[in-house]
């Protein structure tokens, strides 16, 4: 079995000296590079770009620079993805993202984990376990996911929380650690004004 069919059965992995893991993080590097300096109105070459790094894609992304991830064929994003500045997807296992998926700035989605055992650990072994956000969740800026966490549909994660553990569907969750606050109900169509109300 190859390191990185270990990566992806969930077990240790070299994920520091074995060449075909490095090559592919390299090649990423180069591409994420690339995008990370095209100018921000050449919208073909940023989409071109995302076709050679995302491992899927669905229609009307938008990534914005600065981007940085691992492999990014691990990744697969749904319509309507959408990105603010110096997002991070540290994609060792696959990294799942639904379709209208808000991600504010700032915000790093990391698979990978570090052996405990520090003999280990200073082989440069890792474990790699899936991130699944689902459909219509927005991010709040500086939020960091951890390896092996589901976060539900509907949901809004708040600003600077750490998420290690699974997040259920159409809730409002913060902290650190990250944890459910509430419901979000029929009441929160209210929260804000609309324009067309006020008419």
């Amino acid at each position: 079995m190859t390191e990185w069919e270990k990566a992806q059965k969930g077990y240790l992995y070299d994920a520091s000296y074995d060449k075909e893991i490095v090559d592919a993080r390299t090649r990423c590097a180069d591409l994420c590079y690339e995008f990370n300096n095209c100018r921000p109105s050449d919208m073909e070459k940023q989409r071109e770009l995302l076709e050679q790094i995302l491992g899927s894609m669905k229609e009307n992304p938008v990534i914005t620079a600065p981007f940085y991830c691992d492999y990014g064929f691990n990744i697969s994003v749904g319509k309507n993805f959408y990105t603010n500045h110096n997002v991070t997807i540290l994609d060792g296992a696959k990294v799942t993202f639904g379709d209208d998926v808000f991600i504010a700035p700032n915000c790093v989605f990391s698979t990978a984990g570090h052996a405990i055992d520090s003999e280990q650990r200073c082989k440069g072994l890792e474990i790699a376990l899936p991130i699944t956000v689902g459909d219509h969740v927005w991010i709040g800026t500086n939020v960091s996911v951890l390896p092996g966490v589901t976060i539900g549909s509907d949901t809004i994660i708040g600003a600077g929380s750490v998420v290690n553990k699974d997040i259920p569907s159409g809730v409002i969750a913060a902290g650190n650690p990250c944890k459910v606050i509430r419901k979000i109900t029929e009441a929160d169509k209210k929260k804000y004004p609309v324009f067309e109300d006020a008419q």
